[in-house]
């Protein structure tokens, strides 16, 4: 058994590779905020306040979606998207325990 993984799922602070399956975590709530007119991410005594792109890519996180998918459909909208980037974001909410990764 890979040690890096509970059942099909990444553990926290595990890198984000191309064919995960990226989803928001049980626990959180993508929402709009009237009031910051910004999409947030809602967890457990905390808020997370999105700028466009991270909205843009949460929205994708599905979780049959995959990474590359994320990046090709973002990529359509926008011209050019840094994997790398959506790779960092993503890794980032993984060790907060706001995105789940299924393995690909």
């Amino acid at each position: 058994m890979d040690p890096t993984t509970t059942g099909t799922m990444t553990r926290p602070g595990v890198g984000v590779s191309g064919s995960g399956r990226p989803r928001l975590a049980p626990h959180v709530r993508l929402t709009f905020c009237r009031v910051r007119q910004r999409h947030i991410l809602l967890h457990p005594e905390t808020v997370v306040v999105l700028n466009g792109s991270g909205a843009d890519i949460l929205e994708l996180c599905d979780g049959r979606h995959t990474v590359a998918e994320i990046v090709a459909e973002l990529g359509a909208r926008y011209q050019t998207v840094p994997d790398d980037e959506v790779q960092r974001f993503l890794t980032r909410l993984v060790a907060r325990r706001c995105v789940e990764l299924a393995d690909g």
